[in-house]
C-alpha cells in the first residue's frame, strides 16, 4: 500500500482531492515541467510538445500537469518555441531534438535552455484550451524583477484558486546562470506578491538544504525535489560534446537514488513543507520509496514520457502502464500515525 506523511493540513480530502498545506492537487500524482510542453498541443505530430505517450493518457485526471517553464518574453533556449511542424519537416525537428535531447546511461541528458513562448503567450492561447486540468505554471527568470513580472502576469490573468501552483524553477543548468546569487531576493520580492501558492524547485547540485530552509522563511508552499544533476557526454572519437550547450541535465532512472536521498535529507533535516518527489518515476514501487523517504506527492518526468524514436511504437502499452502508476496514487490514503522520518 503506497503511504506518506501524514502531517497536519496534509489530509485527504475524498473526490476533492488532496491539500498538501495550502495547494489543492486532485491527487499527488503530478507531471514534471517540460515533458507535456504546455499540456495541450497545436500540432498532432509533436503532441504535448514530446510525448506521444501522452495521447494515451488522461491529463485531467492527474493531480495536476506542470507546465514547461515560462519567461517573461519567449525564448528559443538551444531549441526552437515552435510546436506546430508538418510532417514533411519531421527530418529536420528530429536534428535538433538531437543537439538538445539524449538517451543515455539509464537516462536521459536535455539542454533545451527554456526555450518556450513566453508567459503572455501561454496565458492567452495555452492556458485557456487547459481548463480542465489541474495546473502548475513553472516560471523562469534571471533576476527578481523578472519573477515578479512573471507572478504579476498570472495574477491578473489566472483567478486564486483556479491552478494549483505557480513553480519557481531557480535551478536549471541549461541557461548557464548562478541562480545562486538571486534566490534571496527572488524570495523576498516574488513570493509575497503571488496570490497563487509558489513551489520552489530544488536542485541537488545547489545547497538544497539551504533553500529549503529559505523558502520555508519566505512563505514558500511546497517544494520540487529535484531538478536534474548537471552532466556532460563526449563523442569518445572526437570529444566533442553531445548536446548544443555542453553540460545538460541528466533525468530519468539513474537519477533516482539521488532524488531519494535528497527527499530523505530534507526531512532528516526538519524541513517540514510538503514535498513533490521527481527523479526516475516510473512505477508504482517507485512511487512507494518516494513516499517511505518523506515525499508527500511524486511527479512523472522522463523515466515515464521519453522513450527510443522507435519506441514510441509501443505508446499505447507504455500509456497503460502509467494508467495504472496513476489508480494506484489516486486510491492512496495516508496512514495516521505514520511519518517517513520514524520509519
Amino acid at each position: 500500500m503506497l503511504r506518506a506523511r501524514n502531517q497536519a493540513g496534509r489530509d485527504h480530502l475524498g473526490d476533492e482531492g488532496v491539500r498538501l498545506g495550502d495547494i489543492v492537487l486532485r491527487n499527488r500524482l503530478v507531471t514534471s515541467s517540460s515533458l507535456l510542453g504546455y499540456g495541450v498541443s497545436n500540432s498532432a505530430l509533436v503532441p504535448y510538445g514530446m510525448s506521444p505517450i501522452s495521447l494515451f493518457v488522461p491529463l485531467a485526471e492527474f493531480g495536476a500537469v506542470t507546465t514547461r517553464t515560462l519567461t517573461v518574453q519567449p525564448r528559443e533556449g538551444h531549441f526552437t518555441t515552435r510546436d506546430d511542424w508538418s510532417l514533411a519537416e519531421l527530418p529536420g525537428l528530429l536534428k535538433r531534438y538531437g543537439t538538445v535531447l539524449r538517451g543515455t546511461d539509464g537516462g536521459w541528458l536535455n539542454a533545451f535552455g527554456w526555450c518556450n513562448v513566453g508567459i503572455d503567450a501561454y496565458l492567452r492561447d495555452y492556458y485557456p484550451r487547459t481548463r480542465d486540468q489541474r495546473v502548475i505554471i513553472s516560471l523562469g527568470g534571471f533576476s527578481a524583477e523578472e519573477f515578479v513580472t512573471l507572478v504579476d502576469r498570472v495574477n491578473a490573468a489566472v483567478p486564486a484558486g483556479d491552478i494549483a501552483a505557480v513553480e519557481f524553477n531557480v535551478s536549471c543548468h541549461n541557461v548557464n546562470f548562478d541562480f545562486s546569487t538571486i534566490l534571496q531576493d527572488v524570495l523576498d520580492e516574488a513570493v509575497p506578491r503571488s496570490n497563487h501558492p509558489v513551489i520552489l524547485k530544488l536542485s541537488p547540485d545547489y545547497d538544497y538544504l539551504r533553500n529549503a530552509q529559505q523558502a520555508a522563511k519566505a512563505g514558500v508552499s511546497a517544494l520540487t525535489a529535484i531538478n536534474t544533476v548537471k552532466a556532460l557526454r563526449l563523442d569518445p572519437r572526437t570529444g566533442t560534446p553531445w548536446l548544443a550547450n555542453r553540460y545538460g541535465g541528466l533525468s530519468g532512472r539513474a537519477i533516482k537514488p539521488i532524488g531519494l536521498r535528497v527527499v530523505s535529507e530534507l526531512r532528516e533535516a526538519g524541513v517540514t513543507l510538503p514535498i513533490i518527489a521527481t527523479g526516475g518515476i516510473r512505477t508504482a514501487d517507485d512511487c512507494r520509496e518516494y513516499f517511505w523517504a518523506g515525499a508527500d506527492a511524486v511527479s512523472l518526468g522522463s523515466a515515464t514520457w521519453l522513450a527510443s524514436y522507435p519506441g514510441y511504437a509501443l505508446a499505447p502499452l507504455r500509456a497503460l502502464r502509467v494508467r495504472r502508476v496513476l489508480k494506484a496514487v489516486r486510491r492512496y490514503t495516508p496512514l495516521s500515525g505514520h511519518s517517513a522520518s520514524s520509519r
